[in-house]
């Protein structure tokens, strides 16, 4: 992994177009290119998804939602969520509550959101054929119910397979380290990492917090050139906080799982949940999450 990619902002990217993005609790899948997508043909695909929720409501396989409310959908194109013009613009789509009975202009309510994207995974669809689409990644914000639905659409549209995309312990420090290292103004939040102890008959989560500036003092005095991370510098980060919390607590982190990790930049947990709090760095941890989907179709 190259740091200075995680941080460097993309030119022609506009905050507010990817603020839907930030705050907000994000699942994550990957997905296995789409067969025959075309992004001319969005509003048509919003129209057959949209009669193909009704229908599945009608069978009443879908969660009910009351008599009085209709599902609106919106598919659209996010062109600014991407790392390269080699990548395939990103697509959203979006499910409202409405109420048909009341007027054209009544309140819509956002219940579900899912964003297909590639974000510098070029490398993905350089090796498949030009009938294909590469978005690997896919974030959903929304039940999962919604989330089953528009899956089962997706797949049988596309010929396209979903799989959640957990997060290694591994991959979680890599984020640790990583997002440490970034510059955020004013920031006071405290670099945290939840760790899991496996006892009987519930387990155990360890909380270490870190003051962000301690945290990052520690990893100037550890990374060896600045624009770069290895494996080793992400080891002995890792290993010197451990060493400080063996020292106070005598309780050895190494023989638990870390699963969670926060930071100003964002946070993750293994089970593939995400949450970005940095429009700046949204290009950076997108690149990092694109790559963890393309190894796991691969």
């Amino acid at each position: 992994y190259l740091f200075f990619s995680l941080s460097t902002p993309q030119e022609n990217t506009d905050p507010q177009r990817t603020a839907f993005l930030l705050r907000k609790q994000w699942a994550l899948y990957s997905v296995t290119p789409l067969y025959k997508f075309c992004d001319a043909h969005l509003k048509d695909y919003a129209r057959l998804l949209s009669a193909f929720i009704a229908a599945e409501k009608q069978k009443g396989l879908a969660v009910e939602i009351g008599v009085e409310l209709d599902i609106k959908v919106a598919v659209s194109s996010v062109p600014d969520l991407k790392g390269s013009d080699r990548d395939q613009a990103a697509i959203l789509v979006q499910l409202s509550l409405r109420s048909p009975a009341s007027l054209k202009n009544s309140e819509e309510k956002l219940v579900w959101s899912g964003c297909f994207c590639c974000v510098f995974g070029d490398h993905l669809s350089e090796n498949v054929p030009e009938d294909f689409t590469c978005l690997p990644l896919f974030l959903v914000n929304g039940a999962e119910s919604y989330t089953s639905l528009v899956g089962s659409w997706f797949q049988k549209t596309f010929d396209c397979c979903f799989r959640r995309l957990a997060i290694s312990p591994l991959n979680l420090s890599w984020m640790a380290t990583m997002w440490t290292g970034c510059k955020v103004d004013k920031s006071t939040s405290a670099v945290e990492l939840i760790f899991s102890v496996p006892c009987q008959p519930y387990p155990l989560d360890i909380s270490y917090a870190i003051h962000p500036e301690d945290a990052k003092a520690l990893w100037d005095t550890v990374q060896k050139t600045p624009g770069e991370i290895t494996q080793e510098e992400v080891d002995v980060f890792m290993d010197c906080l451990y060493s400080h919390f063996h020292r106070h607590f005598k309780i050895h982190l190494s023989a638990t799982k870390l699963v969670k990790v926060s930071t100003a930049v964002a946070s993750a947990h293994c089970d593939g949940m995400i949450k970005f709090l940095q429009s700046k760095y949204l290009t950076g941890v997108l690149m990092l999450l694109t790559e963890l989907a393309i190894s796991q179709i691969q």
